[in-house]
């Protein structure tokens, strides 16, 4: 850990800035009514500006709205770490690891599903703690022991190599993804305890919130699935609204999940608006989407109960990452035909 002092003052001052101009729902809407070319002359006209105008000369429509994205978030994660001192730059540094984990799940996704290189390389976000030279050289690869191979002495090499023979068995990519999840959430966990007051408390709240919504949102995806897989087997330690039993019990039954969620103490006081669209979801994406937002609309509530924490990094860092994939959404969407209504329905809105 840092000998440094922390400073949440300064940072979060820096990240109310930040949060200010990001897009809103109205900005989503225009931009829906916009081909790719349009939505990169809108971006280039905000704080994207930057991103845009570096890279248009390579890339253009949605590629060129892919990579300013990614390149334009690793930048504003980076900048959080070098504001941070002490506790803080400690915590929000193990947060962004997430970001390994996203990148190691999208390469494997990529394999699988024998998706182009290039594409796989556009959804990477380089901000997490793998360099880049590990990214491309996985980028290189064309079979999944390969990757598992290339992590080696990293803290994935264990978790991926004792899946693997069950993705071997099953087919199934949730065995993989699953192994990363746990390596992270629950290590992430592994030396804060459970403080009942201050910053650290609140920071833990946030994760075993994300950890809640996780295990609901995988133990749906395997109840739809149709696989012959056990919830419970795919639960990860951490969280504090669900037991592996009572996962197992209650994914057979979305009111009952919804009804779980909403009559915790934690949760339900807080959530009003996000367990309404919970209610209401009719799809998996829809469901999944209304995760995303009650997690972001949970983690705003923690840092307006405790402003100067890192609560407030983190609710940033969900919105950011709400605004880039919000974008990259509307961008794919028009490219590929969907209507505006169809587009709408892959959003995060609040």
């Amino acid at each position: 850990m840092s000998a440094r002092a922390s400073n949440p003052e300064y940072v979060n001052a820096r990240v109310r800035s930040r949060r200010a101009v990001l897009f809103a729902d109205e900005d989503y809407r225009k931009l829906i009514r916009m081909g790719p070319s349009e939505i990169a002359r809108f971006m280039e006209e905000t704080e994207y500006e930057r991103e845009i105008n570096a890279l248009g000369t390579r890339f253009s429509g949605v590629d060129l709205i892919e990579y300013a994205l990614n390149r334009n978030l690793a930048k504003h994660f980076d900048d959080l770490l070098d504001w941070s001192e002490g506790r803080l730059y400690d915590l929000i540094g193990r947060y962004l690891r997430k970001f390994d984990v996203w990148n190691v799940k999208t390469i494997i996704r990529g394999i699988y599903t024998e998706t182009p290189t290039e594409e796989v390389s556009t959804d990477l976000i380089r901000a997490g703690e793998l360099p880049d030279s590990t990214l491309d050289r996985l980028l290189e690869v064309d079979e999944i022991d390969d990757v598992i191979e290339i992590l080696g002495g990293t803290v994935f090499y264990e978790p991926l190599s004792e899946a693997y023979q069950e993705f071997e068995e099953t087919g199934a990519l949730v065995s993989l993804e699953n192994a990363l999840d746990r390596e992270f959430y629950e290590h992430l966990l592994d030396d804060l305890g459970r403080p009942q007051e201050g910053p650290d408390a609140l920071y833990v709240e946030f994760l075993e919130a994300e950890i809640d919504f996780l295990n609901a949102r995988n133990a749906l995806r395997l109840a739809r699935s149709g696989a012959d897989l056990d919830p419970a087997a795919y639960y990860i330690e951490g969280g504090v609204l669900f037991t592996q039993a009572e996962l197992s019990r209650l994914v057979g039954n979305y009111d009952e999940l919804v009804d779980h969620i909403a009559d915790s103490g934690r949760y339900g006081d807080r959530l009003g608006g996000a367990l309404a669209r919970l209610r209401e979801a009719d799809s998996l994406i829809q469901f999944e989407h209304a995760m995303d937002a009650a997690l972001l609309e949970y983690a705003d509530t923690l840092s307006s109960i405790y402003p100067v924490s890192v609560s407030a990094v983190l609710s940033y860092i969900l919105a950011k990452e709400r605004e880039v994939e919000n974008i990259r959404a509307i961008a794919r969407g028009r490219e590929v035909g969907l209507t505006e209504a169809e587009i709408e329905d892959e959003l995060v809105i609040l």
